[in-house]
């Protein structure tokens, strides 16, 4: 099969891998949609050591299963496979099992190629009238709604009901899409990038900003750098929370003094829950997410070049989908 092979920093070849081969307790996917992550990025610029080359990266995917009971099914990709027995799993936040595995980290290769092997509890069927490039968000948008989830169950109900989104990318609109979807409409994004901004003001109807000011009820930090959490600090009101999803930094930024006197909460979050996943994928079929046409096209033999021109800032769109 053809596939879009990680061969070190920042050098992707798009080339012939062995077949994937779906095991017995497996489906077959032929591979429709998959989007370019963040952490596809950071594995391409070769900071992250839990993947290293050659590897297919790839895990926000789409398809159709080949041969079996399913055959001809359309199907989007939950890629996170969890060990369904420890403490974690048994309750129901398979996100936070110890033995987790996604495609896309070693021994499992990813979804930028022609076909994948998954388990069939991590696939969801997808209806008709449901492009598979949209079903291929699923996992970014599940991400911002676990995100939503828990910073909504945490928000003091005499505390004010506005938000606001650190980051204009894929996580930071579906965070707002998120919002709007789970009952909070008072939300802006701070966006510092003019092309993304106006992108997101005029493709997506979304309030934004430069960079944030005043204070809000909810702060939801979808870019993770020591500014943005410094940004986050200060502008989440006294008894306010912070939800932090982004992973662009590992120290530096919080306010500790401040969250302390003023009893801010800080939410650290991480994928989502097989329900979270499911929820999300009944909120795209039913349109609950808007149109999700904010998504740029390309064929997966020009992977290399999406990813230079992200790496270069090139692109306006918050992501970008490639089509084996």
């Amino acid at each position: 099969m053809k596939a879009l092979v990680y061969d070190g920093v920042e050098t992707l070849t798009f080339r012939d891998m062995p077949d994937a081969v779906a095991h017995a307790d497996q489906d077959l996917v032929r591979i429709a949609s998959s989007g370019i992550c963040g952490s596809d990025m950071h594995a391409y610029l070769g900071h992250d050591d839990r993947r290293p080359a050659p590897l297919i990266l790839g895990h926000e995917a789409a398809g159709v299963i080949v041969g079996g009971d399913r055959d001809g099914t359309r199907v989007t990709i939950n890629p996170l496979v969890s060990c369904g027995i420890c403490q974690w799993c048994r309750s129901g936040r398979d996100n936070l099992c110890p033995e987790r595995m996604i495609i896309s980290m070693p021994p499992r290769e990813g979804a930028f190629a022609e076909m994948v092997a998954m388990r069939p509890q991590n696939l969801v069927a997808v209806p008709d009238h449901v492009p598979l490039d949209k079903a291929a968000l699923a996992e970014p948008l599940a991400v911002s709604w676990h995100s939503v989830r828990l910073g909504l169950a945490a928000l003091d109900p005499g505390g004010t009901r506005s938000a606001l989104v650190l980051g204009g990318g894929a996580i930071g609109l579906a965070a707002s899409l998120a919002l709007k979807a789970q009952g909070l409409t008072d939300v802006t994004i701070a966006e510092p990038n003019d092309a993304r901004r106006h992108f997101l003001e005029n493709q997506c109807d979304e309030v934004c900003v430069p960079a944030g000011t005043g204070q809000y009820g909810m702060v939801i930090d979808a870019v993770g750098y020591a500014a943005t959490r410094a940004a986050a600090s200060a502008l989440a009101e006294p008894g306010g929370v912070i939800v932090h999803i982004g992973l662009g930094e590992d120290a530096g930024g919080l306010d500790i003094r401040r969250m302390t006197l003023q009893e801010i909460t800080f939410i650290g979050t991480y994928t989502y829950t097989p329900q979270d996943f499911r929820d999300t994928c009944a909120a795209i079929f039913d349109g609950r997410l808007g149109p999700l046409d904010w998504t740029e096209k390309r064929s997966l033999s020009d992977g290399a070049g999406a990813f230079a021109d992200l790496r270069a800032g090139r692109v306006a769109a918050p992501k970008i989908i490639l089509h084996p």
